[in-house]
């Protein structure tokens, strides 16, 4: 078969297909009808002499050499995209881009939800798609469905650029009610209080991992889901929390927290911006990150913030 008598859309349709391993949901995934989709996948058999998909029972199984070239595929179909984006100039005021960002509620609250204040103003047709962080968010970038993750250092993907955001300390929040933290907090009044614990789809945030490898002596009374629910479990109780500083003093005077030095060494926590290798000169993704970084440039703790 001739490269120049390949439609080279059926890549792209393989793709999705590999993807989906369903010709409805590939046609939703690339806004085609279901027959569409279906006259794509026949053009595929024919061209590369290959079921690509074979029936099985109500499920579509790919072939060998299907997923033998579907990463390849992949990953030409993702530089294809990142060609075609970063030949075009980007106009924030007039673009109607969706941003695909995964960001979990901690810095969605303190560098997302401020940054897109300002970008009402500024791009206001964008949009701003934000996904809660899980076991398949480094998959999504890899594959192209991610423009950004913010993560701490310990999650990157290997080997596709990143960058920091700012760095960020661990403080001890709990209810102001909470007799222990009227004064500075002892080693001995942190260890024998309970302790509201944060574990992110079933998997420890970054402090929890931490202090497990340390030796961890809390005594956890509550695992919370998020850093934006656990405060809640602390009013009118005597437990404590780890907490983000920067949104621990957010959420100090609406939820009535106390906030106070943690007495055991912890470790600080590099906030990062990653994005995909192929979208390195995507114009409309440069200009996001600048965005994020002047917003965390803003969000940045003076040397001696209050506690």
């Amino acid at each position: 078969m001739r490269l120049d008598n390949f439609d080279l859309n059926l890549l792209i349709a393989f793709d999705a297909l590999l993807a989906e391993r369903n010709v409805t949901e590939a046609a939703r995934r690339l806004n085609l009808t279901q027959s569409a989709m279906s006259a794509a996948l026949k053009r595929l058999r024919e061209a590369l002499n290959d079921d690509i998909l074979a029936q099985h029972g109500k499920k579509m199984i790919p072939t060998a050499r299907a997923l033998a070239l579907a990463p390849e595929i992949a990953a030409v179909v993702q530089n294809l995209r990142s060609l075609i984006a970063s030949s075009t100039s980007f106009e924030p005021m007039s673009s109607n881009r969706r941003f695909k960002i995964a960001a979990s509620d901690y810095i969605t609250t303190v560098l997302i939800a401020p940054m897109l204040e300002k970008l009402q103003v500024d791009a206001p047709s964008i949009e701003v798609e934000v996904r809660s962080p899980d076991p398949s968010s480094s998959k999504a970038m890899e594959e192209g469905d991610l423009d950004l993750m913010l993560t701490p250092e310990q999650f990157l993907v290997p080997d596709h650029p990143s960058e920091q955001l700012f760095v960020e300390r661990h403080v001890v929040v709990g209810c102001t009610s909470n007799p222990v933290l009227h004064g500075p907090l002892s080693v001995e009044d942190f260890f024998g209080c309970g302790h509201v614990s944060v574990q992110i789809q079933g998997e420890p945030s970054f402090i929890e991992a931490a202090l497990r490898t340390s030796g961890d002596r809390r005594r956890i009374e509550i695992i919370a889901p998020s850093f934006i629910q656990a405060p809640w479990m602390l009013r009118n109780t005597s437990r404590l929390a780890l907490m983000h500083e920067r949104l621990a003093n957010l959420l100090r005077v609406p939820l009535a927290l106390a906030v106070a030095e943690c007495p055991i060494p912890l470790p600080a926590m590099n906030e990062m911006m990653q994005h995909h290798s192929a979208r390195t000169n995507d114009a409309g993704l440069c200009w996001l990150r600048a965005q994020l970084k002047a917003a965390a440039n803003r969000a940045s703790l003076p040397p001696k913030a209050a506690r």
